[in-house]
């Protein structure tokens, strides 16, 4: 009876031993004599000590901060690019199996993959399409990890840096296209202006009476300010008129 009891205690014991938790949010990769025998779902599991042993593999996604790398742009520009990676786990053997470290293999590859992106594009071309470059990226380092079992779903370039000569080259270009654009706006303003004054006064000497009314209107208008002196000045069409009627005067008096 007493043997009885030592051997079940000691089975009791070894089913302890034996029992590993996975958790909601991991797979246990499995080796039974050092061969994969297959995965673990979460919850308790059994494995045989000494015959067996298994690899938690974390299934959430992940973000891997990749270092600022120096790079040479097309137009032999040097810089500082920085990148972050996220990234989840897909297929937990293949990440076991096929790659020793994946969470080092990824940033490595990422690293290289950046420089080489960075290097096809001229300066301009990176400043302005960072999102379109990420995703090349992406892409890239997505298909090349795929036989490692892992999935990229995004990649961000954090941060671009520049020589300090190169920053105060790009501060005088964008103030000289900034001064370039004000002196456009100010002459477009200005033709808009000397067209709007050319057809009032196509319509003021089209229409009878018409530059009298605009004159008493600024007179009007000026007469408001009592400190305002205001000078009156024969407008032209009576010069004109009593300049002919003096003409016509004179060769009446020659004939007579």
């Amino acid at each position: 009876m007493q043997i009885i009891f030592i051997v079940l205690g000691v089975a009791v014991l070894i089913v302890l031993i034996s029992i590993r938790q996975i958790n909601q949010y991991q797979r246990g990769v499995r080796f039974t004599l050092g061969r994969y025998t297959g995965i673990m779902q979460p919850g308790w599991r059994i494995v045989v000590p000494i015959f067996q042993s298994y690899r938690k593999v974390d299934m959430r996604v992940k973000a891997v901060d990749v270092p600022d790398q120096k790079a040479i742009t097309r137009d032999n520009v040097s810089v500082l690019v920085n990148a972050v990676i996220y990234y989840r786990v897909e297929s937990a053997d293949k990440a076991i199996l096929e790659v020793e470290d994946f969470f080092y293999a990824i940033s490595q590859y990422a690293q290289t993959t950046m420089r080489n992106i960075v290097g096809e594009v001229s300066l301009d071309e990176l400043l302005a399409n960072r999102e379109k470059l990420a995703e090349r990226i992406r892409e890239i380092v997505d298909k090349e990890t795929d036989a490692w079992g892992l999935k990229v779903g995004n990649v961000e370039l954090k941060d671009i840096s520049l020589p300090g000569e190169m920053e105060r080259t790009i501060a005088k270009q964008a103030e000289a296209e900034r001064e370039k654009r004000a002196v456009i706006i100010n002459s477009e303003g200005e033709l808009a202006a000397a067209q709007n004054m050319a057809s009032a006064a196509q319509i003021l000497s089209a229409t009878p009476g018409a530059l009298h009314l605009r004159t008493l209107q600024s007179i009007n208008d000026v007469s408001s300010d009592s400190s305002n002196t205001i000078i009156f000045t024969v407008p032209l069409e009576i010069i004109k008129a009593f300049t002919g009627f003096m003409q016509s005067k004179g060769k009446t008096d020659e004939i007579r």
